[in-house]
């Protein structure tokens, strides 16, 4: 089932104070790099507004960033259709945003060239309609769905994902494999979203569909909050077991960011003043450089998981810490990590 109370995705941003992202703020290094983000929301709740103008705040703050993929996040469901098809409704929005971007009226950025929805894959091969109906909605922008199998229960402060998923969803439900299935019928790709002790269920999934495009998200959700606080160390290795396993998977593909969600535990939403990029690379290096080294560049690319991952810090330190990250790297590597990867996945 698709949940339209939209209040457990809002209860999870943060008020966010913009003069502490601001006074912490860096020049970009490296401006001209050209950068495809396939990874940021939209929204309008009472508590919080990221649309259009707000996104291109951030992307225009200093980096070249000329493209961007809309993931989705629950917002502007239809209110008056069924709660198979509601979902319409969400990237309906995001084109009309993305038309917007491309009158160039705006800037550059040609923001949300590639849309990512969600349909219940629940409903096994029904679920066709739903997606020819995002197809039709999108004009050639619509590239693939999500849908969140985020599920754990040793520690209050992680949440379920938004869509409410049962355990195991990946691996142990058939319905959903059978509408997963589809997806390969119609040349549309997956976005993966779950917690690391879950990885086995994606690594599952890989290889029962080894033809099926998917995009691991926000390295694989490793948890470091609550009763994986205690474990940091154990943990790591957990994840990082996973996440080479995985990579034998020739299928998947993962992003590069999400970190700096409180789930992740390390602390920068807390802090009084926001953190810059050398901080923020040194705490990630682990994560980010076993990933490189797992998948390689040309299945890598780094996300900024904005607005969510704002809470953490401005979307200027965020990428001039992945260009720190990617400091190594030959300039073939770069052009994959920061753009080639992305425009590939997603056919941009």
């Amino acid at each position: 089932m698709i949940e339209k109370d939209k209040s457990t995705v809002e209860s999870r941003i943060a008020t966010l104070d913009e003069a502490r992202l601001k006074a912490s703020a860096e020049a970009a290094i490296e401006p001209e790099l050209p950068i495809i983000d396939p990874h940021h929301h939209l929204w309008d709740f009472p508590k919080h507004r990221y649309l259009l103008n707000e996104l291109l705040d951030d992307t225009g703050s200093g980096h070249n960033i000329e493209q961007t993929v809309f993931v989705e996040c629950a917002v502007f469901y239809r209110a008056d259709t069924s709660n198979a098809m509601c979902v319409v409704g969400e990237v309906e929005f995001v084109n009309g945003m993305a038309a917007m971007a491309a009158s160039g009226r705006y800037g550059p950025t040609r923001a949300c060239a590639g849309i990512v929805g969600m349909a219940d894959l629940t409903r096994g091969g029904e679920v066709g309609d739903v997606l020819e109906a995002q197809i039709n909605a999108c004009g050639g922008r619509f590239k693939g769905i999500r849908h969140c199998a985020g599920w754990e229960d040793k520690t209050r402060e992680i949440h379920i994902s938004h869509n409410n998923p049962p355990p195991g969803l990946y691996r142990n439900h058939a319905k959903f494999r059978e509408g997963f299935a589809k997806l390969g019928e119609l040349g549309l790709t997956f976005d993966a979203w779950l917690y690391h002790t879950q990885l086995g269920d994606l690594i599952d999934l890989a290889r029962t569909f080894p033809d099926q495009p998917i995009v691991l998200d926000h390295v694989g959700g490793p948890m470091r909050v609550g009763y994986y606080a205690q474990r940091a160390e154990e943990e790591f290795e957990v994840w990082r077991s996973k996440i080479v396993e995985l990579s034998g998977c020739e299928n998947v593909t993962i992003k590069l960011g999400g970190l700096g969600m409180k789930l992740n535990g390390f602390g920068f939403d807390t802090r009084t003043r926001a953190p810059s990029s050398d901080e923020l690379a040194d705490a990630w290096r682990p994560y980010i450089d076993t990933c490189i080294t797992a998948f390689g560049p040309q299945r890598c690319m780094f996300e900024s998981n904005f607005p969510v991952d704002k809470i953490s810090g401005s979307y200027v330190n965020y990428w001039n810490a992945f260009k720190k990250l990617a400091a190594g790297a030959s300039n073939e590597e770069k052009a994959d990590l920061f753009k080639g990867t992305a425009e590939r996945f997603y056919g941009l």
